[in-house]
């Protein structure tokens, strides 16, 4: 694919199909992310890769925990809740992704049933989660750096046709993802984002989240024209 291919025509995968994905072929997307730039070249991102067994036993633990009410603890900083038009944004993907799975606004159980499959990383067949140093906790470089390497992995898994969404839910209990991909104890968990082939089947991955425009969200100055 062209550049302008892969930003314009990517869009998040929320349902794929079981096939496996290589290993070669993940690390040929993880190369090509890591060219991804970082402040001063800290290169702060580390990938831990699941699949199979593991991957089962962290949707299982995460989503048990989640059920019975234990408080999640994801290991960075969400803020407080949206409001305003960060609001607005939030539910109005959240509208376009039920209407397309035709879940009913006051249909609970496919509402729970989707939060669910979040906090089972969409059932994909593999999960990359971006875990960045310890040492550089506290930076904000460091997660910045760390958005920047997620945006470039999804964007070169699309490239070789492959679908990814990067994820909080999948991590919501860290614990649990700590024991079963054997992340070390210097690495802070970042992200996860679930991968794998597309269900084009799938409604809501037709689905194409909308942009603000250009002139909304961009200030030039010192220009003439």
């Amino acid at each position: 694919m062209q550049f302008d291919d892969v930003i314009l025509g990517r869009r998040s995968i929320r349902g794929y199909k079981p096939d496996p994905v290589p290993k070669a072929l993940i690390a040929e997307i993880i190369g090509l992310a890591m060219r991804a730039p970082s402040s001063m070249n800290t290169q702060p991102w580390n990938f831990y890769v699941i699949s199979g067994e593991p991957l089962d036993r962290i949707r299982a633990g995460n989503t048990e925990r989640m059920v019975a009410g234990i408080p999640q603890s994801r290991e960075f900083r969400t803020g407080q809740a949206f409001a305003g038009v960060h609001r607005d944004r939030q539910v109005g993907v959240a509208k376009q992704l039920f209407s397309a799975m035709g879940i009913e606004r006051d249909n609970k159980d496919k509402r729970q049933d989707w939060v669910l499959r979040g906090f089972r990383q969409f059932d994909a067949p593999v999960c990359v989660i971006i875990t960045y140093d310890r040492v550089l906790d506290g930076s904000d470089d460091t997660p910045f750096d760390c958005g920047a390497v997620a945006t470039a992995l999804v964007n070169a898994a699309w490239s070789r046709g492959l679908g990814a969404v990067i994820n909080s839910q999948g991590i919501m209990q860290s614990p649990v993802v700590r024991e079963h991909a054997g992340i070390a104890d210097d690495q802070v968990i970042m992200k996860s984002i679930a991968l794998g082939w597309p269900d084009e089947t799938f409604p809501a991955n037709a689905v194409v989240s909308e942009r603000k425009s250009v002139e909304e969200a961009t200030v030039f100055v010192g220009f003439e024209k």
